[in-house]
């Protein structure tokens, strides 16, 4: 694919041939020797080069040469020095795939064919045993094969995988004339006439690979060869260019039709900057790593020049030049799809939307889908570069990839004037709130760069990754996405996984203020401070432009600045602290309100990544909903509404309980404090009523009960209550391998504890495997006991514990005794790992203090552990010194536990 650039001195072939023509015979080591210095002194200009700042198709193609020479030199030195014997057939070896194409990574696979005219004699065979040999002793990945030219011409028509090889074969020694019929029969016999079913195979194939890599260009650790927008992607264009056209060069694109001067330009710029990228990961990784993992993106970063910025990280700016880069790399493919269908009739790339007529409100149809007349199109109408996608949408007709192209080459008609238009602004909200999925429109216009022009604000956030383990996708990505999500909550698609969502959907009178809230909810990140308040301050100056009253974009404005206010409540508040519930409903203050907040985080948490909802943060919501609803409408605020609530809920009890003596049934109630009766749902009431009087007084009872539709397990232990009770349950589940989400606390009035935790996989499903509940539960069991070394056990796992990528989170404590009328809350932000909550909850023992209730929250890397505390007199704690000192324990804890400098993976 390469197009004869500039070449890097890798190795020098005299040096070599004299080296090994040096060798006396059987000097295999010597050899190797040589050799191996040869590919490391190789290796080290061209990282050299890389440090300089050359061009990355230089850098594939400087390797592929050093390869060259290598294998040359090493199979003129073997032929020559092989006995005498029967005359051998003609031989050629050839170069396939990648390295056929001239390009290859640091630490590529090496892909050879060795071509015969007939059976393989035994001469041939010992020389293409001691080839492959010797590359493997040299530590080369060889993939090879050893075939007649009519076999490899059959496998090549039966197989399209290496019909792709060879359609990048190329000369590396033996019969010239050999390897010229193989190309000629290949051109005869493979490829005439059957260029439509290779485009239908490489493009199937390209989808699928798509999919089986997350189908976005924009995820958290992109593959820089496989993953959508990467080099792969621009293989695909060159292999069906080359089988179409026959074109041997990658500028041949340009005088073959398929590309435009400006489009070729396009397609180097991606090319040099994803295989510097590739070079970067190979020489970092010392091994073919094409994964761009996060551990690894910072340090490619920095040896490509990024730096910090005032508001963003090198490692934030190199990412955003990647997923750039694997932008146009989307809009080549489009154009050539678009191309290939026109010329050669490709059903498969006929459009998804596609109209027989010959104009459509003023656009000419070309190839099923609507474009322009002329390249000067968007310089005389500039409004038609939004009014195209408003067409699109309305009338369900595909817009023509070459009409992109234009319109990212004339962005800068997209000026205050037509930002300012009322006609491009309605427009533009049509096409926001279309009761028609708006996703795939909104990110056609995100791709073409369209989107960015004509609200400035979001170009700021394209292409922004979050360097966290938390954000998946880039933030325009995020917000596109929950548009989407919002778009499927509001026609009914989703109502099994989101009923409540789905349910006050109706309910609300603002639609317009909703979507345009969950577009912007993220428009201010990246740019320093708090992105909720500047956000705020974005949709207040953006709202009006695009025709909203005052009052309407007062509640845009609103909802930006308080979007993650019910996530962080549910999350990391206790719902049942009255002063919890009244200070939410305090900042909503109205039903609509609570309904558009409600929908916005759940749209917004769903658009984060595939596996960050699950159906415990949907019950934490509700509840918190319908909490604050019934604040908000004045029903059960008051402290009596909360005493009929419990009375309410021992009434459903005792009526299960009737089979029990009647007794019993008092003992049991009068041993329960009454916020007990508030946390829990009437089924586990009597599922705890049964477990304590199996349990009696004086044992440890364990109980578990998988529940899939919240994807939690609830854990319940019943013991004697004693200082240090809940740390010892907490480290005794992280041992067993379970995650706590939540945790309850509960003393009996005679003694007792009951602790009830949450807890989830590594998958953030129920704990569910029989094998792992027993273990879990035996392992409670034999530490309350005393019969596990449960300090022992924990730091024996504590190293596993610390795997994966690890990103810094400055540690941070924040002690609150304004939020709850009894307790001290203590929110603890520190970076996740397994063992945290047994390790925080032993150090608040460590400092006799008691947990009444925990809430555990994960974003990605960073865990937020919210505690209600009280001191041994069961106040809050107070006073400067022994707040100071709190904090202090609980830092010093964090870091005890955080591996060694130098010793993170």
């Amino acid at each position: 694919m390469t197009d004869s650039p500039r070449r890097v001195p890798a190795v020098n072939r005299t040096g070599l041939r004299r080296a090994l023509a040096a060798l006396e015979p059987g000097r295999d080591e010597a050899r190797l020797a040589v050799l191996r210095g040869t590919l490391e002194e190789g290796r080290h200009r061209i990282r050299d080069r890389l440090g300089c700042g050359a061009p990355g198709i230089e850098l594939v193609t400087a390797m592929s040469r050093l390869l060259d020479v290598t294998v040359r030199e090493l199979l003129r030195h073997l032929d020559r020095a092989a006995p005498a014997g029967e005359a051998d057939r003609a031989m050629a070896l050839v170069a396939v795939g990648g390295y056929g194409r001239g390009e290859l990574a640091p630490f590529s696979d090496l892909d050879l064919l060795f071509l015969l005219t007939g059976p393989v004699t035994p001469r041939q065979e010992a020389l293409i045993g001691k080839v492959l040999y010797t590359l493997w002793d040299l530590g080369l990945k060889v993939g090879h094969a050893t075939r007649t030219l009519d076999d490899a011409i059959c496998s090549a028509r039966d197989d399209m995988t290496i019909r792709t090889a060879v359609l990048e074969a190329r000369f590396l020694w033996g019969d010239r004339n050999l390897f010229r019929r193989f190309v000629r029969r290949f051109d005869s016999a493979v490829i005439a006439g059957s260029g439509r079913d290779f485009v239908r195979a490489k493009l199937e194939e390209r989808d699928l690979r798509h999919l089986k890599m997350g189908d976005s260009r924009y995820v958290l650790e992109p593959n820089v060869k496989e993953g959508k927008g990467g080099l792969r992607d621009l293989h695909v264009l060159f292999w069906i260019a080359r089988y179409l056209h026959r074109i041997s060069r990658i500028e041949d694109l340009v005088g073959a039709g398929v590309l435009t001067r400006a489009e070729f330009a396009r397609f180097r710029r991606a090319a040099d900057f994803l295989n510097r990228v590739r070079c970067h990961l190979h020489f970092l990784a010392g091994r073919a790593e094409e994964r761009l993992s996060f551990d690894l993106q910072s340090e490619i970063a920095r040896h490509m020049g990024f730096s910090d910025g005032r508001s963003q990280r090198a490692v934030e700016r190199f990412m955003k030049r990647y997923f750039l880069a694997t932008r146009e790399v989307g809009g080549l493919s489009r154009i050539v799809a678009a191309v290939i269908a026109g010329d050669h009739g490709s059903a498969r790339d006929r459009p998804r939307f596609a109209s027989d007529a010959e104009e459509v409100e003023g656009f000419p149809v070309a190839d099923g889908m609507i474009s322009i007349r002329n390249r000067q199109h968007f310089e005389t109408v500039p409004g038609d570069l939004l009014r195209m996608f408003h067409v699109s949408q309305k009338e369900r007709i595909d817009i023509h990839p070459r009409a992109l192209w234009l319109m990212n080459q004339n962005l800068a008609r997209v000026d205050n004037a037509v930002r300012e238009d009322r006609t491009a602004n309605s427009r533009f909200m049509d096409i926001l709130t279309s009761r028609d999925d708006p996703l795939d429109t909104l990110q056609a216009m995100n791709e073409a760069g369209v989107m960015g022009r004509f609200l400035p604000d979001f170009g700021r956030v394209v292409a922004q990754m979050q360097h966290d383990m938390y954000h998946v996708y880039t933030v325009d990505e995020h917000s596109i996405r929950a548009i989407g999500i919002l778009s499927a909550i509001e026609r009914g698609e989703i109502a099994d996984e989101l009923p409540l969502a789905t349910g006050i959907f109706p309910l609300i009178t603002e639609r317009r203020v909703l979507y345009l809230a969950v577009l912007l909810h993220d428009i201010a990140k990246g740019r320093g401070g708090d992105h909720s308040v500047l956000g705020a301050g974005v949709a207040d100056r953006l709202a009006p432009r695009l025709g909203f009253s005052a009052e309407e974009t007062e509640t845009v404005s609103w909802l930006v600045r308080h979007h993650l206010l019910m996530s962080n409540t549910a999350f990391r508040r206790d719902l049942e602290e009255p002063r919890t519930i009244d200070d939410f409903a305090g900042t909503v203050q109205s039903i609509e309100r609570l309904r558009l907040l409600l929908v916005l985080t759940v749209a917004d948490i769903r658009a984060v990544g595939p596996r960050v909802w699950n159906n415990w943060k949907g019950e934490l919501l509700r509840e918190l909903y319908y909490r604050a609803e019934e604040v908000i409408t004045g029903g059960h605020g008051a402290a009596i509404a909360k005493t009929a609530r419990v009375e309410a809920r021992i009434g459903v009890l005792r009526k299960a309980l009737a089979d029990w003596p009647p007794e019993a049934v008092d003992d049991h109630v009068g041993r329960l404090v009454a916020p007990y009766w508030l946390a829990f749902d009437s089924a586990t009431h009597r599922r705890h009523a049964d477990m304590m009087r199996r349990g009696g007084t004086g044992r440890v009872t364990v109980a578990t009960e998988v529940d899939d539709a919240r994807a939690i397990t609830e854990v319940t232990v019943f013991a004697p209550d004693r200082p240090g009770l809940f740390s010892r349950i907490a480290g005794a589940i992280a041992v067993a391998g379970a995650s706590i989400v939540d945790a309850r606390i509960f003393t009996t009035l005679d003694g007792m504890a009951l602790d009830a935790f949450r807890v989830q996989d590594e998958r953030h499903a129920a704990f569910r495997d029989p094998r792992r509940l027993e273990r879990l539960r035996a392992t409670i069991r034999r530490t309350l006991d005393g019969d596990l070394d449960l300090d022992r056990e924990i730091a024996r796992r504590r190293g596993s514990w610390l795997g994966g990528p690890v990103l810094p989170v400055l540690p941070r404590i924040m002690v609150n005794n304004k939020v709850s009328t009894r307790h001290t809350l203590v929110e603890v932000t520190a970076r996740d790992r397994r063992g945290l909550l047994a390790d925080l909850a032993h150090a608040l023992s460590d400092l006799e203090l008691s947990i009444v209730t925990a809430r555990v929250a994960t974003f990605g890397e960073r865990a937020v552990d919210a505690f209600y505390l009280c001191d041994r007199s069961g106040d809050k704690v107070t006073g400067g010194a022994a707040i100071d000192g709190l904090k202090n324990h609980l830092i010093r804890t964090i870091e005890s536990g955080e591996p060694a400098p130098g010793a993170m993976p």
